[in-house]
């Protein structure tokens, strides 16, 4: 059996890396990412499209001079993309959440046999949990980098706005977007994973200086020892 301090820290690992997984399936299965506001401007008067999408689905409403609102529809976003870059950097990011999700679900695994047992294996150990947490950290860092890359620098808004909301117009005047709970929930899964890292490490430095104060050589022993 593992002893108390090995059980209380490496049950401290496992709640933040369950809490990593928990909040990449929120990511995943929400929609609030962005919101685009697109404004055109047509013959007669000038329109607002709003766009509040995620990586799978989003919704679309569209805002006239006059004061008049279209109805709200409600689009896929895989459905909507046309362009190869758009669709990839869509897809890549699906994927590396995912990945995301079964290395904090097996850091949860490593983490949670680690407080009731002592594995003997060494990558089932402190090595496992950081490669794990490490790989989870990177990945959702790439995904926020990637995300607003393919807003910014693709377009994505504009591509999806003439499909999502059924439109004939192209090309906005301006556009601005505002990045909401379900991106910004990202941040703290990498700020979990590094928690996670640091629990371990703490834990593993301390039996690691425990053990070679074990081994000290015997001339460095008490003076007054007495040999026999």
């Amino acid at each position: 059996m593992p002893s108390r301090k090995k059980s209380t820290m490496f049950s401290s690992a496992f709640s933040t890396s369950v809490s990593s997984f928990v909040l990449i399936c929120v990511g995943l299965a929400t929609q609030d990412w962005v919101t685009s506001e697109l404004l055109y401007k047509s013959t007669n008067s000038s329109v607002t499209i709003t766009l509040n999408y995620g990586l799978f689905r989003g919704t679309c409403e569209q805002f006239y001079l006059a004061g008049l609102q279209g109805p709200k529809s409600n689009f896929q976003v895989a459905d909507a993309l046309s362009s190869n870059a758009t669709k990839s950097i869509n897809i890549a990011i699906i994927v590396i959440l995912v990945l995301c999700l079964l290395s904090s679900l097996l850091s949860s695994g490593f983490t949670c046999a680690n407080a009731v047992s002592n594995p003997y294996q060494t990558f089932l150990g402190p090595f496992g949990v950081y490669t794990w947490n490490s790989l989870c950290g990177i990945l959702t860092l790439l995904a926020m980098i990637l995300f607003p890359v393919n807003i910014e620098r693709n377009r994505l808004a504009e591509e999806l706005a003439p499909r999502g909301c059924s439109t004939s117009l192209q090309t906005p005047l301006k556009s601005q977007h505002s990045y909401g709970y379900s991106y910004w929930i990202l941040l703290p899964i990498i700020l979990l994973s590094i928690a996670s890292i640091i629990i371990i490490y703490f834990y593993d430095h301390a039996r690691y200086s425990r053990k070679k104060e074990q081994e000290r050589p015997i001339e460095n022993a008490p003076k007054d020892v007495i040999l026999f």
